[in-house]
């Protein structure tokens, strides 16, 4: 899913996640918040750790994900880490539905951005990677900056 760079205004992104599992399909979708939440996220002050998503009740959640309560806030404040409801088309849900159930297939929010003043969060359906896999990576993206490197320095010399 490619977005113009200025379409949207990044907010977060889970680094962690691209390096825990492996990718198998993405989605946008909008995300349901309190005034105060708004706010907090235009100071950046959200933490994906521990987050995913759940289907629940033909709706599709977003558990333990932290946004810091609003600095200039007062005891209206919303709780940091209430579950928050993401809005998808019935036809998506239904899907995410069916591919969720197979095993091993979970939803974790990748990346939280405003587009076109609307707070929209990327949700991936990812696999849990092994260690091994985790190290094969590594190793594979430390070979290709080496092969990088040898280039660039061919081109100078």
């Amino acid at each position: 899913m490619a977005l113009e760079k200025q379409a949207y205004t990044s907010i977060a992104e889970n680094k962690k996640a691209l390096h825990d599992y492996s990718i198998e399909e993405t989605f946008e979708a909008g995300i349901s918040l309190w005034g105060t939440e708004v706010k907090s996220l235009r100071e950046g002050r959200i933490n994906f750790r521990d987050c995913f998503a759940r289907i629940e009740r033909e709706e599709v959640v977003l558990i333990n994900c932290h946004i810091s309560p609003y600095s200039h806030g007062n005891i209206a404040n919303h709780d940091p880490t209430r579950t928050r409801k993401l809005l998808l088309r019935k036809d998506e849900i239904k899907r995410l539905l069916g591919k969720t159930k197979q095993k091993g297939l979970t939803l974790i929010p990748l990346r939280v951005y405003f587009k076109k003043g609307w707070v929209k969060i990327t949700l991936a359906l990812a696999k849990g990677k092994k260690l091994y896999d985790k190290r094969e990576a590594e190793a594979k993206k430390s070979s290709q900056r080496d092969i990088q490197r040898a280039f660039s320095a061919k081109q100078k010399g």
